[in-house]
């Protein structure tokens, strides 16, 4: 077996090197497009958000050597330690943590905030991968689909005390990982019909939806029971089953809808599913992104030259809402090729993913690129208007530190692994 290469940038995938810095230094652009004014446009005025933004770019450097650095194997012996370490930040940003816009999800340091949740992603995935590349792991047995369970869904326990559920949310996009592992597809199925369930409760009511659902279901096993005659004699038990937890789940989800939930909260999901309009309330934010990016036509407007994002009409425009300021200044081209560049990333991910002959690569960059596909669909979405406010960043656009060390942290590992696929393992 050769040694380990002395130069650590030989056999790194420089394809995936150089889309990252594409979106990044792209994505930079846009958040100085952002927070521009003429009286703070100097580059390098580091007290504008475009001036910290270039200075959380400027350590990206440091770290990505720093990740690099670790023999591969490092990050497979280590994974679990590491995802241990994510755990007790987040529960010690519960108690020491300094609360923003409602959420307790930083450390501050010095005046320097650090994001736990955004981190623990990447571990979450490493502690994954490092479960199920275990030699004895069959994801068949139920036992072990609950240690993937647990894993996956304990930091997303802390993360919700925050309250962060934007971040919560993302840890669902590892069932992609499974999946590729051999997880059936039934818990895809019953996630869809539990969250189909869910949208239909609220928007026609619980009895309604508990009558037609039952009324449904029994006409399938009429149905079912007429062309198998032996099916009811073996699967009563499961069908009685079915028939309760349903019941249960739409009496508790319009309940809840009703008499728990705040009006705030309900009516983010009455706008989401167009039962109510309030362009100047809850809804302001999405649809001024919308008005935003329908502004800036096939073309786009140019590059500083967005009147509605000078205007400040989007709040956090350069965060969350950062793909309003691409749709207005370069129009459905450069939002297409953004776009484009987020699908070749995913895309070059898997491709390598599929490459490694180590499985725990394998599964760490499956994780990673569910990770990254989730938070671009979901804060794309929102910024359409096609998905409600839910809060997370877009992967190297969004301005902060804490979201583009995490994405790094996330890609580079990945990088890392991959670069030494033929000589560490």
């Amino acid at each position: 077996m050769r040694q380990q290469q002395n130069n650590i940038f030989e056999n790194i995938d420089w394809f995936l090197v150089a889309i990252y810095a594409l979106l990044v230094v792209f994505g930079w652009m846009n958040i100085y497009a952002a927070s521009f004014t003429e009286t703070s446009g100097e580059i390098l005025n580091f007290s504008t958000r475009f001036g910290k933004q270039l200075v959380f770019m400027g350590l990206s450097l440091p770290l990505i050597v720093f990740i690099l650095f670790f023999n591969s194997k490092f990050y497979e012996q280590f994974a679990s330690i590491l995802y241990v370490l994510s755990i007790i930040l987040l529960a010690g940003v519960l108690i020491f943590g300094k609360k923003i816009n409602g959420a307790t999800s930083w450390y501050n340091f010095g005046g320097i905030g650090l994001q736990p949740s955004e981190f623990s992603k990447a571990f979450t995935a490493l502690a994954l991968a490092k479960l199920m590349s275990d030699r004895q792991y069959n994801l068949d047995l139920i036992k072990n689909q609950i240690k993937a369970f647990f894993i996956i869904f304990l930091p997303a326990f802390f993360i919700a005390l925050q309250p962060d559920m934007g971040s919560v949310l993302i840890y669902f996009s590892f069932f992609f990982v499974l999946n590729r592992e051999g997880l059936t597809l039934k818990y895809f199925i019953l996630g869809f019909v539990t969250i189909l369930l869910f949208i239909l409760t609220i928007n026609f009511g619980t009895k309604t939806v508990l009558v037609s659902f039952i009324g449904l279901l029994t006409l399938v096993l009429v149905y079912i029971i007429y062309r198998n005659k032996q099916f009811l004699r073996f699967n009563w038990p499961i069908i009685l089953i079915t028939y309760l937890i349903s019941s249960i789940f739409i009496f508790v989800v319009g309940y809840s809808y009703t008499n728990i939930l705040e009006q705030h909260q309900k009516d983010r999901f009455d706008i989401l599913l167009g039962k109510i309009e309030d362009n100047k309330g809850l809804g302001y934010n999405t649809y001024q992104s919308e008005l935003t990016i329908n502004s800036g036509g096939f073309w786009g407007k140019g590059f500083l030259q967005g009147d509605r994002t000078q205007g400040n009409f989007v709040p956090e425009q350069d965060t969350d809402y950062i793909f309003s300021t691409v749709g207005e200044e370069w129009g459905f081209i450069g939002s297409s090729m953004v776009i484009i560049l987020f699908m070749i990333l995913l895309y070059r991910l898997i491709y390598l993913s599929e490459k490694q002959t180590n499985k725990f690569a394998r599964i760490y960059g499956y994780g990673a690129a569910s990770i990254i596909f989730f938070h671009v669909i979901v804060n794309i979405g929102m910024v359409i208007g096609l998905l409600p406010t839910i809060g997370i960043p877009l992967p190297f656009f969004s301005y902060g530190g804490s979201s583009l060390w995490g994405f790094t942290l996330l890609l580079f590992i990945f990088i890392r692994l991959d670069a030494h696929k033929k000589y560490d393992w």
